[in-house]
């Protein structure tokens, strides 16, 4: 069975580039490893399978495409933080309709969050700042932002868990 190529990026391409966001990739890092691991699809060949292992598959090809880009920017990332969060990834993501109601879920959410918890999670995970850094944008102690910004996640998981009908 040849690869359809065109229906296996339309079908996997959102699943990647999500996937590449949540290990760290800013909008364009995930745009360019996005495109080089479909790339990769096209130079190295692929055998469909199922869904779910075509995703999977796709996710190792986007882990390694992403480590090389780590490497050659000397961005220091650690494995086993990727490790965790493919974990993670599998055990929450689930089929595709499920990510999109997460994401819904989560930017539902996210209006509910307000004041400096809210700024605190933007700088950290738009702008990918230290916390430290967003103390001091702040105002706070390093610490005051800690606990606030996992109060403020334990609000953000609590609500989208609501909203998704999980206890």
């Amino acid at each position: 069975m040849a690869l359809d190529v065109e229906a296996l990026i339309v079908a996997q391409q959102a699943g990647v580039w999500r996937y590449l966001r949540y290990l760290g990739c800013d909008r364009a890092q995930a745009d360019d490893i996005t495109q080089e691991t479909f790339l990769q699809v096209l130079r190295h060949g692929f055998e469909q399978r199922g869904e779910r292992e075509t995703a999977a598959w796709l996710r190792t090809v986007a882990r390694n495409c992403f480590l090389m880009n780590v490497r050659r920017t000397r961005h220091v990332q650690s494995v086993e933080d990727l490790d965790l969060a493919d974990k993670a990834w599998e055990q929450g993501q689930g089929d595709a309709e499920s990510g999109e109601a997460r994401l819904r879920a989560l930017k539902q959410c996210l209006e509910s969050i307000q004041g400096k918890a809210k700024q605190a999670l933007e700088m950290q995970f738009k702008q990918h700042r230290t916390g430290e850094d967003i103390a001091r944008a702040l105002g706070m102690s390093h610490e005051n932002v800690r606990v606030t910004l996992h109060r403020a996640k334990q609000a953000l998981k609590k609500c989208i868990e609501g909203k998704l009908g999980q206890s």
